[in-house]
């Protein structure tokens, strides 16, 4: 009983606790809303607030935006506004030029056809005016335009001429300011670099037999010979002759030496020819030097390198159109040396390019090139002067860089102009000179012409009623041109144009 007092106490005390926590929980929770109710209205009071302010900053934006674009609008509008009268301006303009050019186009077409009509007027009157013209002159169109371009053609031709002789006046007037160069031009003559010269030697032979021996048994003599000198002995059916051929003027010496003490001797076999030819050999050298010392000492010229002497004793052997030209050499530098002291040049220059000017001929057989260029290499090996050494390489070209040079090649072709110092065969000689006169008579107005002194100078006697003084100058330029285009010849041409008018009257 007592335990169940005790449950039913406990019961109804968890009750009794039960019901205080729950109104207490109660009381709790209703201040809680209470207090979030609070929170609640004060956060939407707020919330109104700012919704307020941000619809008033909302709606002044929007206010200042509003006259913003209202101020905008107005401007466009005025901007499309002064556009629009712009463009009307324009367009009245481009009516006002349209309704111009309109107006023009009708006047131009109007003009066109007044230039219509007058050009076929002025056709007719043309032709008219050409019909007229061919009656009166007796001359078609064609005709009398073929005679104006002939006669304006004269009339460029005449004054050509005549400029020409003007020309050629005005340099003979300017000859005293330039004495000395002008004196050396009017000697000076061009010589040709072409050489004819001799390339065989003939032996004679006391008697036929001799050429047997000379052949020796299965030609084993001759091989020999021909081995040690360096030449070609040719024997054939000339009586009681044999004949040296080669190129080299040295080797074709020794080789006549050898075998005319050979012929003398008899004693004809392989030893015997070597040691000749040796001999021979020894002899020739000697025979050089002393032909060179010769040469130096007659042209008087100083200070020249014992091998260059030796070279010029080579010269003693060599021929130049049937010339000695060893002799050539002393001679021009003689005459070298006499015209540089007549025109105050330096004369030992002159002397000694005039003595070596042909030193490079005793090598073109052993070195390529022209002889002026071969010579003036030599002299630059031996240490010549340069200014020497310039009148060697220049005495064959066209322009020349010193007065020495100039006259040695004067010297040159006076040498070689001479009498006597060339030969040639007369068929050659006959051709060159009937080639001048043909050149000369191709031309109009030729009466006569002459190839005289050997083809160096041509003489033309024209027609006085076809050529004047001034179309005779022209004519002698004209005859050089064709000559200088057409023929090959040596040294210089000299051309004169004779016009000669004879008046002849009888007393009775």
């Amino acid at each position: 009983m007592d335990a169940l007092v005790v449950v039913l106490a406990v019961l109804a005390a968890l009750g009794l606790g039960g019901a205080a926590g729950f109104y207490l929980r109660a009381t709790i929770a209703s201040r809680r809303v209470r207090l979030a109710k609070d929170e609640a209205s004060r956060i939407l009071g707020e919330a109104e607030e700012q919704r307020k302010g941000i619809l008033l900053e909302a709606k002044e934006e929007a206010l200042k935006t509003h006259t913003s674009t209202e101020a905008d609008l107005r401007e466009r509008r005025s901007d499309l506004q002064r556009q629009e009268r712009r463009l009307a301006n324009r367009e009245e303009s481009l009516e006002r030029r349209s309704e111009n050019l309109d107006k023009r186009e009708g006047k131009l077409a109007g003009g066109e056809r007044d230039l219509e009509q007058r050009e076929a007027e002025i056709d007719v009157l043309k032709r008219q005016e050409m019909v007229i013209l061919e009656n009166l002159s007796g001359l078609s169109a064609n005709d009398a335009r073929e005679l104006l371009l002939r006669r304006s053609e004269e009339s460029i031709q005449y004054e050509i001429a005549h400029r020409y002789r003007d020309a050629e006046l005005q340099a003979k007037e300017e000859a005293d300011q330039k004495a000395r160069k002008i004196v050396t031009l009017a000697i000076h003559r061009l010589a040709s670099d072409v050489v004819s010269e001799t390339t065989v030697n003939v032996i004679p032979l006391p008697s036929d037999d001799m050429k047997g021996r000379l052949i020796g048994r299965e030609g084993r003599n001759i091989r020999a010979i021909e081995a040690a000198t360096g030449v070609d002995l040719i024997i054939d059916d000339t009586p009681e002759a044999v004949t040296i051929s080669c190129f080299d003027p040295i080797r074709r010496e020794v080789a006549r030496r050898a075998i005319s003490k050979l012929i003398t001797d008899g004693r004809i076999h392989p030893a015997r020819i070597e040691e000749v030819v040796a001999k021979a050999n020894q002899e020739v050298e000697e025979s050089i030097r002393v032909e060179g010392e010769k040469a130096v000492f007659d042209a008087m010229v100083h200070g020249v390198h014992p091998e260059l002497v030796k070279l010029l004793g080579r010269l003693k052997y060599r021929y130049s159109y049937g010339e000695n030209v060893l002799m050539h050499s002393v001679e021009v530098s003689l005459l070298s040396g006499m015209m540089a002291a007549e025109v105050g040049a330096n004369v030992e220059v002159a002397k000694m390019g005039g003595l070596l000017h042909d030193i490079g001929k005793a090598l073109t057989h052993e070195v390529e090139g022209p002889h002026a260029e071969i010579g003036a290499e030599v002299a630059r090996k031996f240490n010549i002067p340069p200014a020497v050494e310039q009148a060697i390489g220049e005495h064959h070209s066209e322009e020349m860089g010193s007065i020495e040079a100039f006259l040695v090649s004067a010297a040159d072709a006076i040498s070689a102009a001479r009498p006597g110092s060339r030969k040639d065969s007369l068929e050659h000689y006959v051709k060159r000179l009937e080639a001048l006169e043909e050149v000369a008579r191709s031309f109009p107005g030729v009466e006569k012409c002459f190839a005289i002194q050997a083809g160096r100078e041509v003489r033309i006697v024209v027609k006085p009623d076809e050529i004047d003084d001034v179309t005779a100058a022209k004519l002698a330029r004209d005859v050089v041109k064709k000559i200088e285009d057409t023929l090959v010849y040596p040294g210089l041409v000299k051309v004169i144009v004779i016009r000669e008018t004879r008046t002849v009257e009888y007393a009775r």
